[in-house]
């Protein structure tokens, strides 16, 4: 990228001082009636004097990082340094005026009256340099909060991720040894049901959220890999409305909920059961839902990462604005329950 041809500091130095001599013009003209070659000339001194000492009074404040010491110790300097330049700048000024005689003032007077005007202008000037720079730094601080909640945040959603994966990588692994011995042939066909999962979700490691018609597939395949070793045992149902299936959930998600139906419902039923689930709009959210045949005992801190992992990715993406529960909606049947809100 060019760098400008000027920088934004001489841009606001230009640009004030112009404003200064600006109106004490208009004021000479048109309001006291003053105006003269001799008042043209003294101003236009004084305005290069003050963008001379102004300037070198900046370069100090850099090269002592004025603004990054205490806020005490930054004031007791500053005050030192509009006096200090003032005096310096009365001193450059008053000489010129008094050998030109642009004024009919003694030296002394002048030098006074000179000082007086300066410390007035760089008392004005360090105020709104220091105010600039101190809204730049609070603004930088704000976006580095920002940045740095941000990273945290992603940060903790991989942590989440590379949890969910190993423990739905085992859960699965030991579904096919089951099957080895019993149907090498559908053990086979478990193996391709297996990659095809794991190709959809290093799929859905690149973002926070997945499209629910992209969720479903992974857990499509995932059911499937489940019907071939509960067979006649696992019963599945969709109520899918098909509005919701462009709706961004976090990847894994629905996966997570219903390998946990099965772990703790199914699974623990000598008959086997039923697992439903429902996509559907509720008000301004998006509701989705696991039900499965099962009891629910211990609440949820006996049902495992799975559940931990959804409320702690659903607090990270959506804060307040999503809710999850899991509750027994009938002596036989347990529905776990997620609200988004839908965009």
């Amino acid at each position: 990228m060019r760098r400008p041809l000027i920088s934004r500091y001489w841009i606001f130095q230009l640009a004030g001082w112009g404003v200064f001599a600006a109106i004490n013009i208009f004021l000479a003209g048109f309001v006291m009636n003053t105006y003269n070659v001799r008042g043209l000339i003294r101003l236009l001194f004084f305005v290069e004097i003050g963008i001379l000492f102004t300037h070198i009074m900046r370069e100090i404040i850099r090269s002592t990082d004025l603004l990054l010491k205490p806020i005490r110790q930054q004031i007791v300097i500053l005050i030192s340094l509009i006096v200090i330049f003032s005096v310096m700048a009365g001193g450059t000024n008053a000489p010129f005026e008094y050998f030109f005689e642009l004024r009919t003032n003694s030296y002394k007077d002048l030098f006074y009256l000179d000082f007086g005007y300066y410390i007035t202008v760089i008392t004005i000037w360090s105020f709104i340099y220091f105010m600039y720079h101190f809204m730049a730094k609070t603004r930088k601080q704000e976006m580095d909060t920002i940045k740095l909640e941000a990273l945290v945040k992603s940060l903790e959603l991989k942590t989440i991720k590379a949890n969910i994966n190993p423990h739905f990588i085992f859960n699965a692994l030991n579904g096919i040894r089951a099957l080895i011995d019993e149907d090498p042939v559908r053990a086979r066909k478990a193996v391709t049901e297996l990659s095809n999962i794991l190709r959809s979700s290093l799929n859905a490691e690149k973002g926070e959220t997945v499209s629910l018609e992209d969720e479903l597939k992974i857990v499509k395949d995932y059911l499937a890999l489940e019907n071939m070793r509960f067979e006649d045992r696992l019963k599945i149902e969709y109520e899918i409305d098909d509005d919701t299936l462009d709706q961004q959930v976090p990847p894994m998600m629905l996966q997570t909920l219903v390998e946990n139906a099965i772990k703790h419902g199914i699974s623990k039923n000598v008959r086997g059961g039923m697992v439903r689930i429902i996509s559907d709009f509720t008000g301004n959210f998006h509701e989705l839902a696991v039900q499965n045949t099962g009891h629910l005992n211990g609440g949820l801190s006996h049902q495992g990462f799975g559940i931990a992992s959804t409320q702690d990715r659903l607090n990270l993406l959506y804060g307040e604005k999503a809710s999850f529960e899991i509750k027994q909606i009938n002596p036989d049947l347990v529905e776990a329950k997620v609200l988004i809100p839908s965009y």
